[in-house]
């Protein structure tokens, strides 16, 4: 079922591995139109956008907080109970995250770090194929445990009913958030970056979506911060081996690829019989799966089943796929993880399926995709942290160092640099203090 790979004896596989990427430019072109129409045109385009992309005509832009509580009340027990949990679970890893202030003294050079979080950000929450309430915990709580102090989220409307979808506005209400925009695509990060008449703009927008949301916040970026900026379609790479069993690897496999077309669903393996047995096991799974259609996309173009060497080499693959998620369920799986440098989450051992990350484990599900894993990382509450830096220089230090500035600033021709520095060096050498009318 999966596209095969060959890579037995090939000492660099990096020029014969498939890439995921944007196809062409029309993709780019079509977000920069609709990005265009928003800043221009405010709520009027949001309405007309969404009509023509989601076939919904909005009353209003932003959902009624009547509409928050209701859908609360109306969870089922267990969806509730799961929803707090992962609430509690995020939260609680995202608070070890943060840092205590720090200071660092050196010979009269005071040195002071903190940080203070940015004062409003977005979370955009995919819509269309499903509904994503873990998406709207896993975005909005470290934003909220960073300590900002107003969080909006964006999630396009159900076709069908014409209003986001009751469990994510539950999961908007459990994690306390009141400011919920019934708009997604392109159009809501627009909208997000640049403020409508009813959407106040942010400062820094987060969340995954398809491939159009992604070079959306790709072209804001500057005008706000996006936190992990190519969250875009989900990805997958399993690496397995005979001492798994198959149908655990292949529903592995199935689980990111059931989210839709533009994803990417690798298994890797030193094991041509393994291979062979996932795939089949993969092959029945996706018949009897109720998203078929989606997994069956996905697996067409972004589906590839890889035989390698060695353990080595099928990690030295996955780190040049640099995938969103990685799964290693193999013999010495644990020790295989030293030498993965390139995945946004690394998932170790049978009972460690990349669902367990999507939902409640506690780091967030907000990761890194289209090989950018090489260079960025999961959403962290630093993504809405500011970092500060507080330097106070005494008079001796000043003595010490202002030479050394002066020097450096003449090298670069910087002339007014060196004379802040000539100007308090000949103060000091005339015992006159900074401060007008003292004498040291």
């Amino acid at each position: 079922m999966l596209n095969r790979l060959d890579l037995r004896g090939v000492p660099d596989p990096s020029g014969s591995l498939p890439r995921p990427q944007v196809d062409g430019d029309e993709p780019v072109a079509a977000v920069r139109s609709i990005l265009a129409e928003v800043r221009r045109r405010g709520d009027a385009a949001l309405i007309e956008l969404t009509e023509r992309f989601d076939g919904v005509v909005l009353e209003r832009v932003r959902v009624p907080a009547e509409d928050i509580d209701a859908a609360l009340a109306a969870t089922p027990d267990d969806v509730r109970a799961a929803l707090e949990l992962a609430r509690d679970r995020i939260r609680a890893h995202h608070e070890t995250q943060l840092r205590a202030e720090v200071v660092h003294d050196t010979d009269g050079v005071h040195i002071r770090s903190f940080h203070r979080p940015v004062d409003r950000v977005g979370c955009y929450v995919p819509g269309g194929r499903a509904a994503y309430p873990s998406t709207l915990l896993m975005t909005a709580v470290p934003a909220q445990v960073a300590g900002v102090p107003r969080v909006a989220v964006c999630v396009p409307p159900d076709r069908d009913t014409g209003r986001v979808t009751p469990v994510t506005l539950a999961a908007a209400a459990v994690a306390g958030v009141d400011e919920v925009y019934a708009i997604g695509g392109a159009q809501a990060i627009g909208a997000l970056a640049y403020g409508t008449e009813q959407v106040p703009a942010v400062d820094v927008i987060c969340g995954p979506g398809n491939k159009y949301v992604a070079l959306a916040k790709q072209e804001v970026a500057g005008t706000v911060g996006v936190a992990a900026a190519f969250a875009g379609p989900s990805e997958v790479v399993v690496i397995a081996d005979g001492t798994v069993r198959p149908e655990l690897a292949a529903v592995d496999v199935i689980l990111q690829a059931e989210h839709g077309p533009d994803g990417l669903a690798w298994l890797i393996s030193w094991d041509s019989d393994a291979l062979d047995a996932i795939d089949a096991e993969l092959a029945r799974l996706t018949e009897a799966a109720p998203r078929r259609a989606d997994i069956t996309a996905t697996l067409a173009d972004g589906g590839y089943a890889v035989l390698v060497d060695s353990p080595a080499a099928a990690v030295e693959v996955a780190n040049l796929v640099a995938p969103e998620h990685l799964e290693l369920l193999c013999a010495g799986a644990e020790d295989l993880v030293a030498a993965v440098r390139n995945a946004g989450a690394i998932f170790v051992g049978p009972w460690s399926p990349a669902s367990v990350g999507d939902y409640v484990a506690g780091p967030s599900h907000v990761l890194p995709t289209y090989g950018t894993a090489r260079f960025s990382s999961a959403l962290t509450v630093d993504d809405f942290l500011k970092h500060h830096h507080v330097i106070t220089v005494d008079g001796d230090a000043f003595d010490r160092i202002g030479p050394a500035v002066q020097s450096l600033a003449e090298a670069e021709g910087l002339d007014a640099h060196a004379e802040s520095i000539r100007i308090r060096r000949d103060l000091r050498d005339r015992r006159i203090d900074g401060h007008r009318g003292a004498t040291s």
